[in-house]
């Protein structure tokens, strides 16, 4: 008996969508995940994800810190839709891996035994696991993984770089997006006040380090708690550190106008909802917003802005800029003190 026609590939992964018919690989709750490529695919034998904060912490959170719970989860998210998408936060993470197989009509590139990092989201990334997560302790984002991805023709992947180890460089470039926009949205600026808002997190670091070399004059750094404070403040990268809950609204606006704002470009990178009005209140008029948390509501963002009649523009950091992986990872050579906030969070 004849075998059904396999439809056609798509550069963007249409063909490995199962459902629902006619929507991209993102917005699928399940995706076809066998292991034989279509011609401009590669196949990745993984070795490690990398959850992101929004999603780990609400995975954390939800089965009450218990780990085991925590990595059940995660299999059963990945066998339920043939990719890591948690259905709360809808997102997901990034890999590294080995290149395992390239398609003859791939333009990625990639050539067998190449180790990468895979620079597109798990949202719509088909994965396969096969040791369930045995390696995994379940209290890290970062997840020691045996199994396949496949990359389809329009994804993105970066060679890892042979003099930082791969845990560090995938932490890395989980979040380079954050400083590349940074950069670019500062650099549109004459010397400005630039607020980070999770500032002594991954991206929050980048971040400051972007936004100082861009030209800022000033950089303020927002964290929730002493440890972090202090932690920031060695490292050196901002001129201001301050404590403020960033879903307090006035009292994050107060912290920052103390340190020197309003900010004329504010970084949201905390990993916890309810953080748009702060980031708005603590912006200056003709200011600009960036959010690269997954955390957050653009309704409310776009809507708390309106009501507090507040004139500033709102970006959503949709993780590429062209040269982002290089840029975050020259950050992270060049500069001692983000180097330090990444394998202090490693450790931790």
């Amino acid at each position: 008996m004849s075998q059904p026609a396999r439809p056609p590939g798509s550069p963007i992964g249409l063909h490995r969508v199962l459902e629902p018919p006619g929507v991209l690989p993102q917005a699928a709750t399940r995706l076809d995940v066998r292991p034989d490529l279509w011609p401009d695919e590669v196949r990745i034998r993984t070795e490690r994800l990398n959850l992101d904060a929004a999603s780990y912490r609400q995975l954390h959170e939800a089965h009450d810190s218990d780990p085991d719970a925590v990595r059940r989860a995660v299999l059963e998210i990945v066998r339920a839709r043939g990719k890591m998408q948690n259905p709360v936060t809808g997102s997901g993470g990034m890999l590294v891996g080995t290149v395992e197989e390239v398609g003859p009509a791939s333009p990625l590139g990639l050539v067998p035994g190449d180790r990468i990092a895979t620079l597109v989201s798990l949202t719509l990334t088909p994965l396969v696991i096969e040791d369930d997560l045995r390696g995994w302790d379940g209290r890290g984002e970062q997840v020691p993984c045996e199994g396949y991805a496949i990359l389809f023709g329009r994804s993105i992947a970066a060679k890892l770089p042979d003099d930082l180890p791969a845990p560090l460089a995938l932490a890395v470039m989980d979040v380079c997006g954050a400083p590349a926009l940074t950069a670019r949205v500062v650099e549109g600026y004459r010397a400005p006040t630039v607020c980070v808002i999770g500032a002594a997190g991954k991206s929050g670091s980048l971040a400051l380090a972007a936004a100082r070399r861009a030209g800022a004059a000033r950089t303020i750094g927002v964290v929730p708690v002493e440890s972090e404070e202090r932690a920031l403040t060695k490292a050196g990268l901002a001129d201001a550190v301050v404590r403020a809950d960033a879903r307090d609204p006035v009292g994050l606006a107060t912290a920052v106008e103390k340190a020197g704002g309003p900010a004329d470009v504010t970084v949201v990178c905390v990993d916890v909802p309810d953080c748009e009005g702060g980031a708005v209140l603590a912006t200056a008029a003709g200011g600009t917003v960036i959010f690269f948390s997954m955390a957050t509501s653009f309704s409310a963002a776009a809507l708390g802005a309106e009501g507090l009649a507040a004139d500033v523009t709102m970006l959503i950091g949709n993780g590429y800029v062209p040269g982002h992986a290089a840029y975050a990872l020259d950050l992270l050579r060049a500069e001692p003190g983000v180097r330090a906030v990444f394998e202090a969070r490693m450790g931790a």
